[in-house]
Formats: structure tokens, sequence, C-alpha cells
């Protein structure tokens, strides 16, 4: 018997200007999260007014033009571009008759699909637990829902709401101690890196922005015979939840270890962004920056603003930044690569732009090394190879009294071979 397969859901997208300087695109972006979510979009309707219903969001005609239109497209759903309140989506459904879904709850399904690794799926079931907590109602619950409504009756669906709401709560501080427990362990793991002195690079930015394309092309310039080590990457919003951790090997032998983090997005929920703290410490630790910015959206000052401010809020500051600036070829009359300053220009799908990205990384991150010259007697061999494998050799030349190599190399490394330093 073959297997059919299931109908996407029609939604209609709506939404409020509400003052928004940016209104046109945040509806845009709700049209490709709905279509993220596997939701086929069937129409849209807005309102400019300056400030939303408290009661129901929209306006009273504007709810009896959405129930018309949704009618009209054979709407299942209707998506709102905002959080809504508890009453404000009971309100709605109950005129509309229909299913709402938030913006918020639609990011949260979003995830809530993508999460593969345990740290992720805990992270996506707190922000779950803590979105649900205010919308508990008596109504939904089933005690609220037996005998004849009277003043007995009511007491028990109070009673059964509190119960809900006790054991949400209980829900949420048992998933806090597990997601606490890979915390501790992930933290002595970067302690670890930093010990060995490895410097980290962060890839940060905008949801589809190319940061896992940018790590593959970086992966496969640099490190060709490790397929396996390749992140997943597709043109879709949250495409990747899970901070990847890879170690990359320039020519020169200098190493640092990249990370693909989770993209942002506008309006991204606050109990997602501190669910996601742990996924996002791997930019709060990092030696160097990677904001990849999809340069060939007319929106992209906005996407870096969201992502500037999402960092902030999270307290990742005073950090070194390159500013990459990708997807070029697909904006016309760009020139690429192009780098001024930590400023570059190019396509994550072009080996040369790709090669001029890794220059400016390197540059970054060991440009400051200091250059020393080393004497290592013949019989301190293994002097020798702590240098080949942690150092940028330079030169080296065999001399009467051991191995002469002049090389870059970080002062925190600098420990073992100091001894062998020429004044």
């Amino acid at each position: 018997m073959q297997e059919t397969k299931m109908a996407q859901k029609r939604v209609l997208i709506t939404g409020v200007s509400n003052r928004q300087t940016n209104f046109d695109y945040t509806m845009r972006e709700l049209g490709e999260l709905a279509r993220a979510d596997n939701l086929e979009v069937v129409g849209e309707v807005r309102q400019n007014i300056d400030q939303a219903s408290h009661r129901t969001y929209f306006g009273k005609g504007k709810v009896q033009e959405i129930k018309a239109e949704a009618a009209q497209a054979d709407a299942d759903i209707i998506v709102v571009n905002d959080e809504l309140s508890p009453s404000q989506i009971r309100n709605l459904e109950k005129e509309l008759e229909m299913s709402i879904l938030d913006r918020t709850q639609l990011i949260l399904e979003i995830f809530a699909s993508r999460a593969k690794t345990k740290e992720a799926q805990l992270q996506v079931a707190i922000a779950e637990a803590k979105y649900q907590l205010p919308r508990l109602h008596p109504s939904e619950n089933k005690l609220d829902q037996q005998g004849g409504g009277g003043s007995t009756n009511r007491g028990a669906g109070e009673t059964q709401l509190e119960l809900d709401r006790r054991l949400i709560e209980k829900r949420i501080t048992k998933l806090k101690g597990e997601l606490a427990q890979i915390d501790q362990q992930q933290e002595v793991q970067r302690r670890q890196r930093t010990k060995n002195a490895v410097p980290d690079v962060a890839l940060v930015g905008y949801t589809n922005a190319g940061k896992s394309t940018t790590m593959n092309r970086i992966l496969q310039r640099l490190n060709p015979d490790t397929p396996e080590k390749q992140v997943f990457e597709k043109d879709m919003l949250f495409a990747t939840l899970d901070t990847s951790v890879r170690e990359i090997v320039l020519p020169n032998k200098q190493k640092f270890l990249l990370s693909d983090t989770v993209g942002f997005v506008t309006k991204l929920p606050h109990h997602l962004i501190q669910a996601f703290k742990s996924t996002l410490a791997e930019a709060a630790d990092a030696d160097l920056l990677i904001h990849v910015v999809d340069y060939s959206d007319p929106n992209y000052l906005d996407m870096m603003k969201t992502t500037q401010e999402t960092l902030d809020s999270l307290g990742v500051k005073d950090i070194p930044v390159i500013e990459a600036y990708n997807k070029a070829d697909l904006k016309p009359d760009t020139r690429y690569p192009e780098v001024d300053g930590t400023q570059i220009v190019y396509s994550a799908r072009d080996e040369v732009a790709i090669d001029a990205l890794i220059a400016l990384i390197n540059k970054q991150l060991f440009e400051q090394y200091p250059t020393l010259d080393f004497l290592i007697p013949f019989t301190e061999g293994q002097a020798v190879a702590y240098l080949s494998e942690r150092a940028n050799i330079l030169e080296q030349s065999y001399e009467e009294e051991g191995t002469k190599i002049r090389a870059q190399i970080s002062p925190d490394l600098l420990g073992a071979v100091q001894k062998y330093v020429q004044e």
C-alpha cells in the first residue's frame, strides 16, 4: 500500500503595522517562516493602525474581513505577525472560529521540528513550557468541563488550573536541571580548548545568511579529505539549530576552531533567546566573530541590526568582528571578493572569495603573534615537533649547535619552548 503525503495546512498571514518602520519586511519574513514550518500561504491581510486592539489585536471590522478572506481562500489557520496575549488568542479564535498561530508559537514549532541534539531539544522544550504557562485557561481543563457549571465546578476548574501550572513549573525546573548538566560538560570542553590556546571563531548572523555554507566551503578548501565534517545547509530559515564546531588547520599550520551558531530573526521570542544562551556561549567566548550577512537581501541592514541587538541582549560584546557580506553573486553589479579592513564582500560559493575570507581570518587571529628565533639542540627533537605542530614556521635550517627555526607562535603556547628563544 502506497504511503500518501500529508497535505499541507493552508494559512492566511496577518499583521498590524503598529508603527513598525520595517513592517513590510517582517510580513514578508512571516511568510517565509510559515513556509519553513511546511505551511502553505494562501493569502495575506494587513491593518495599518498605530496600536493593536487589546481585545482582538485587529479592529472589529478587520476581524470580519479576515474571516471572509479566510473562507474564500479555504484557509485552515490564521498566522499573526506578533506574539498575542492569551485573551487575544481566545477572543480571535472565538470570533473567527479558526485556530490562531502567533509569531512566537510559529517559531517555536519550527525550532521543535529542527532540534536534533539533546541540548537543542531541552532548550526548545523550556521555551515552549514558558510560552504555555500564562496561556493556561480553566476552559481548557477537563475538570472545568464536567458538571453543570455551578460555583462548585468553577472551583474545581481553578484547582485544576493551579495543578496544571505547578506541573509545568516543575517540568521547567527539571528541564533546566538537565540542560545545566550539559552546559557544565560543554564549559569543561571550552576551558580545555582555552587551555590549549586554540583560538575560537564563531559564525553569527541572520538565519539563512549563509553561515553553514560558509563553514562548509572553508572546510572544503582547507580540509578537503574530511567530507564527513560538513554541516547541514539548506536555503531555508532555521535550517540548523545545533552549534557545530570544527577544527580548521591553515596552510601555515596555525589552527583555530570554527563554530556555526543558530541564526537570528526579527522578533525572536525572548524565552527562546534565554533558552539558547548556552548554544550561543560559543559566540560569547569567541576570540573572533564572523558576522555573515545576506548582502543580496534589500533588508540586509535591518538583519544586521537584529543580529547586533540579539548579541547585545546575550552579553556578547567587545569581541573583534569581521563583517562578511555574503551572496554577492546574487547582487547585481557587485564586485567580489573585495576586502576593506575588517569587511569583506564575497560569495560562499566562490573559491577565490573563500580564500580571501580565510586570509582575513588568518590576519585577524594570528598577525599579532610575535615572530621569534629558536635554536633547539638536536637532542631536543620533541621541541622541534612542538613548534611544527603549533607554530607558523617561517624558516628552518641546521646549525652546528642544533636546529634553527624562525616562527610565529601564540604567546600562550610559548612556555614549553621559551628557553630556546634567541635574544
